[in-house]
């Protein structure tokens, strides 16, 4: 049974066993203008990390990492390495949008070595084409690494923390739990349309004290937002604005393995036989 995301159909009738309603959800479903993409637009780059001592007749859990504005799908293996060397198989997509110098901040100017630089828009069709390069990307882990095709988590930091909570909440049986660094709810296009679901998909958001990008005032209303909306929801609060050192990404470790260990024990818990 085939539970991949289905890169030309989010409906909104989607199911973690590969179902989907005939009719789309009327206000979810993009219609973009670039109907008819090329293959390397959809695909884009995209960076594979394969953890130490990797075991091929291991299931993996996947983490699909959505970078931040300013960088690019390189990022994986540097922030994999904070994450954990042994525990998750990453894969990342690059952004959908190219910067220019002009509109990057002056400390990514001065980064002469991390080459082109991208970021991610809230608009139908860049919307529309980051599902299609996490939908490739997950694609490509699963061809060359030995993937569990239940714990796959989407995760990103800054408007690509974002773009990962948009696309999960929109497709919320597709993924074992979403994750955000300092990239606040998305607005607009009724991320929680389908609320039912999105009950069942564990949140981590991290935000930094003194962030410019997700300021303490948004923390507090996308909390309330999310606590009113009866989601399940980590909220951990950083000094400092670096979201994406080493106490942060050891903290994203931890909540992946207890998310693991928790649908785990709740496995073990059903396939126990009832009393007679």
């Amino acid at each position: 049974m085939n539970n991949r995301i289905q890169p030309f159909e989010f409906r909104a009738g989607d199911s973690a066993s590969g179902g989907s309603s005939p009719t789309a959800a009327s206000s979810n479903v993009l219609k973009p203008g670039a109907a008819l993409l090329e293959r390397n637009d959809v695909e884009g780059g995209c960076s594979l990390f394969t953890p130490l001592h990797y075991e091929p007749n291991y299931a993996y859990p996947l983490i699909v990492w959505l970078h931040g504005t300013g960088e690019n799908e390189n990022v994986l293996q540097r922030v994999m390495t904070q994450v954990s060397l042994r525990n998750q198989v990453a894969v990342a997509p690059r952004g959908t949008v190219l910067l220019s110098p002009r509109r990057m901040g002056a400390a990514v100017r001065r980064d002469s070595n991390a080459g082109r630089k991208y970021g991610w828009q809230q608009d139908d069709e860049h919307i529309y084409l980051a599902q299609m390069r996490v939908t490739a990307a997950i694609e490509q882990a699963e061809t060359q690494l030995n993937v569990h095709q239940r714990r796959i988590f989407l995760a990103g930091s800054g408007s690509g923390g974002t773009m990962a909570l948009r696309i999960a909440l929109c497709h919320p049986r597709r993924f074992a739990g979403a994750l955000s660094l300092d990239g606040g709810l998305p607005r607009g296009g009724a991320p929680l349309l389908r609320l039912r679901d999105a009950r069942r998909l564990p949140l981590f958001i991290g935000s930094g004290r003194t962030s410019g990008e997700y300021p303490s005032a948004d923390v507090c209303d996308d909390l309330r937002l999310l606590y009113a909306a009866g989601m399940s929801v980590t909220l951990k609060e950083y000094p400092g604005s670096n979201m994406c050192r080493p106490q942060v990404l050891s903290d994203v470790n931890r909540w992946v393995m207890e998310i693991l260990a928790e649908q785990q024990a709740a496995s073990v818990v059903l396939s126990e036989p009832s009393g007679q």
